[in-house]
């Protein structure tokens, strides 16, 4: 059976990940409120997977508040950097600065001397319901790093992330198209699907 949620909380202090979210859960009458919203804490990280990540916040947040909480952990996974930066991508950002973030990942591929541009998006989603339970959901996106940031749209490592199948990055897609394709996009698929 599905749950009823008329009152979701998105344990999340990043506005433009609440937005992204709001807009995708705009035709089902639901009410979206971030932990920023309500001066919660930012719950850390300290898991090793996105998963752990993921449901660590959601649980926290769902057992402070009694409602239920989605929290996601995301990130970008570069193949020729062992898979970095993964789950450590907002702290890969000095001062969460992703401007310079986006230099030191394109600086320290180019010292890699690999040829292999390969990454990856992932992003696991966590539903925690005050009854104790959590759903989890995950969406996957790959593509490659571009040589240098281009566009202007979407937030986080966007500018430098070419999804396969398309020749420019993620930061020139309305958010429309981005949502239709994106790891965030594909694994919200999957929640509503469930869940509503």
């Amino acid at each position: 059976m599905k749950p009823v949620i008329t009152k979701l909380l998105i344990a999340s202090h990043n506005l433009g990940k609440v937005k992204e979210i709001r807009d995708m859960l705009a035709p089902y009458n639901v009410e979206v409120v971030s932990a920023e919203e309500l001066k919660m804490p930012d719950v850390p990280e300290t898991g090793k997977t996105f998963e752990e990540n993921a449901r660590l916040k959601a649980e926290t947040l769902c057992k402070m508040s009694g409602f239920f909480c989605l929290a996601d952990d995301s990130g970008l996974c570069v193949n020729c950097l062992g898979g970095r930066p993964g789950v450590l991508s907002a702290r890969y950002a000095p001062d969460r600065d992703f401007d310079k973030g986006m230099d030191l990942l394109l600086e320290e591929i180019k010292n890699s001397g690999s040829v292999d541009r390969s990454a990856y998006f992932a992003c696991v989603l966590a539903l925690a319901n005050p009854n104790g339970k959590t759903l989890i959901f995950e969406g996957r996106v790959d593509g490659h790093i571009a040589d240098k940031k281009s566009g202007k749209k979407g937030f986080g490592y966007d500018p430098i992330f070419v999804p396969d199948g398309f020749d420019k990055t993620f930061a020139n897609f309305s958010e429309e198209e981005k949502n239709k394709i994106s790891h965030r996009g594909k694994a919200f698929l999957k929640f509503i699907t469930e869940v509503f």
